[in-house]
């Protein structure tokens, strides 16, 4: 059969992502045996000009249509991304006779509601590669589910058959051209219990960790074919418990392969000879998922750390001169004004280092937040989470909060808040070429008296 991938993804907060997701589905697809064409509406100058091109020429027999996000979650400036993907199944329609089929983690999280709102044939939940497959084969034998099935996996990938990308050259050269970087996942599964997160359930919680000699083969793939400079490792957090991703490096240390490289990271079990070691595979930037500034609210997060581990982990990559980013969200269960003004100062301490500052946190389905939101009555009973509903204790008042973080934050350089605020001036450093973690721009000086306030 004749296949049409689309990336539907448009946002380039903070810089546009290629879109690997679809291009491990690619993979699976061609691998059985179909035909595939892709098209990215982050670089059609015409999105739906260019799109009826596309269908036209193509005349495809099914159009796959990833969905990355629902929205942009951020509280301050709300950007909704569902409206794009019915427009997209609108222009198939008009032009196509394809059967239209949905997918990605956006969709993984609301499939029921994104499926009414786009009227698409089918939907995937979860991984996609095998689903999709079987999908397309019984629709090849004329055995096609009835119109608006979902369709849901009855278990997940063992890490063998995670695959690598089917990398496009010609939309991975644009990406590159523009100051992306290339992507790489090395794992899927989040073991952890952050009680905003959506990852357990869209991977499942135990970790699969792909082989590091079949991770360093797309590596060496990108640096070598595709001319990649710079490398982000996609996994939901790098540093797992489990030592996987040591695996990888010492692989890439084994077999001498060094490229620019960045990741998520949790700010715990970071030891500088484990920065060493990731300083010489070549790691560039590290974000950190601190995500709430003081005991209390990281409690509430129910995070495995405490701020001595974002401290110690600041440390660890400031003192080996890695760029350094922290993601915080104000706002969360067990917020306080004093746990508010408590984050403030802590922030403020941390060295060399941006931050990058949310208030409010997103509420979505199968999560804790979610449950918690219920109880307290902030989340309406049956409401329609296509809609953003950000969740704020009900013991901050929300002007409260929002003025007390703008006069902290406004005089500050490396603190962003709203998130933001820059996204302009970084993009238009990435379309002239820059590559990599331009926040680096950004970071902090070193805090005179944390030291002293820390080791009284």
């Amino acid at each position: 059969m004749k296949v049409l991938l689309i990336s539907s993804n448009t946002a380039t907060s903070p810089y546009p992502v290629y879109p690997l997701g679809l291009s491990m589905v690619a993979a699976s697809v061609r691998k059985a045996g179909h035909e595939i064409l892709l098209f990215d509406s982050m670089h059609a100058g015409s999105p739906e000009k260019e799109l009826v091109s596309k269908i036209t020429s193509a005349d495809p027999d099914v159009a796959g249509i990833s969905v990355r996000n629902i929205d942009n979650v951020n509280m301050m400036h709300e950007e909704r991304y569902i409206d794009r993907v019915v427009e997209i199944v609108r222009c198939i329609r008009r032009h196509s006779r394809a059967k239209i089929v949905l997918g990605g983690p956006a969709f993984s999280i609301l499939p029921e509601r994104i499926m009414e709102a786009t009227r698409a044939d089918y939907g995937i939940v979860g991984e996609g590669e095998t689903a999709f497959t079987e999908l397309l084969e019984a629709g090849a034998g004329g055995d096609w589910p009835p119109a608006g099935t979902i369709l849901r996996g009855e278990g997940w990938l063992d890490p063998a058959e995670i695959p690598s990308a089917l990398y496009d050259e010609q939309l991975l050269a644009k990406y590159l051209s523009q100051g992306s970087v290339a992507s790489v996942q090395t794992k899927r599964g989040c073991p952890l219990n952050c009680v905003y997160c959506s990852y357990p359930a869209l991977e499942g919680a135990a970790i699969r960790a792909r082989d590091p000699k079949r991770i360093v083969r797309d590596i060496e793939v990108l640096k070598e074919k595709h001319g990649a400079s710079f490398l982000f490792f996609t996994d939901s957090v790098f540093n797992d418990d489990e030592g996987t991703y040591l695996e990888v490096l010492e692989e890439m240390r084994r077999r001498n392969v060094k490229i620019n490289w960045s990741a998520f990271f949790k700010p715990s079990g970071i030891t500088p000879e484990i920065v060493q070691l990731m300083v010489e595979t070549g790691l560039q930037a590290a974000e950190l998922g601190s995500d709430a500034a003081c005991d209390a609210t990281l409690r509430g997060q129910m995070k495995s750390f405490e701020w001595r581990d974002v401290l110690r982990t600041n440390d660890a990559f400031r003192d080996a001169g890695i760029a350094l980013a922290h993601y915080f969200m104000f706002g969360g269960p067990g917020e306080t004004r004093d746990t508010v003004l408590e984050g403030i100062n802590n922030i403020r301490s941390l060295d060399c280092s941006a931050a990058f500052v949310f208030m409010g946190i997103r509420i979505l389905p199968d999560t804790r937040l979610h449950d918690i939101a219920r109880r307290e009555n902030i989340l309406p009973e049956n409401h329609d989470l296509l809609e953003p509903v950000y969740y704020i204790s009900p013991d901050v008042e929300r002007d409260w909060l929002e003025k007390t973080l703008t006069a902290s934050f406004k005089p500050l350089r490396h603190v962003l808040f709203p998130p933001d605020m820059l996204d302009d001036k970084l993009q238009l450093l990435h379309k002239l070429g820059h590559k990599g973690a331009l926040w680096d721009l950004l970071r902090a000086t070193p805090a005179p008296q944390r030291k002293s306030a820390r080791n009284p």
